[in-house]
């Protein structure tokens, strides 16, 4: 962990709070009458799973994944997956639920990986999307807020592990 950083608060505790009831109640309306099965990714994704999945009123279960591509503030380039204990998909109505896309590397592996695995439906909803720094030819289909190009931390986005539990978003500023 740097001695010297700055955290430059971006979005607030209420802004997320109506964001994730907004992407609550548009994902509930679109499987009205049916099951979801939401894929977690680990670790940075869990807060916003979790706030996400109190906010669904269709039945859902929950799944999780370990996907690492972060050494410090910088993408490895490279996607280590953990798959184990992982529930069959096999058609199910299933949502990946991610905090941020970045370059779209993890989620596009993922996705491709899932829709082997032959759901009924496979979509992608990310809290924090990054377009500006794209990779891979991949969108999530529920977005909670579109940030520019700055390194976020906070409401489960960490730097090293650092800053996870912040109930807010914020630019780190090494």
């Amino acid at each position: 962990m740097p001695t010297r950083y700055t955290l430059v608060p971006m979005i607030t505790e209420e802004q997320i709070r109506q964001r994730v009831d907004s992407l609550g109640r548009q994902i509930s309306e679109d499987y009205s009458g049916k099951e979801l099965l939401l894929i977690c990714t680990l670790k940075g994704a869990v807060t916003f799973a979790a706030d996400l999945a109190r906010r669904i009123t269709v039945p859902c279960e929950m799944g999780y994944i370990k996907a690492k591509s972060y050494d410090g503030s910088s993408t490895t380039g490279s996607v280590d997956i953990s798959f184990e204990d992982f529930p069959d998909i096999r058609g199910r109505n299933v949502i990946i639920v991610e905090d941020i896309i970045d370059t779209g590397i993890t989620l596009e592996r993922l996705s491709r990986h899932f829709k082997a695995m032959s759901p009924e439906s496979l979509k992608i909803c990310a809290f924090l999307d990054k377009p500006s720094r794209r990779k891979a030819d991949i969108s999530a289909d529920y977005v909670g807020c579109e940030i520019d190009d700055f390194f976020a931390v906070g409401y489960g986005l960490d730097y090293n592990e650092q800053f996870r539990s912040l109930p807010y978003i914020a630019e780190l500023v090494l």
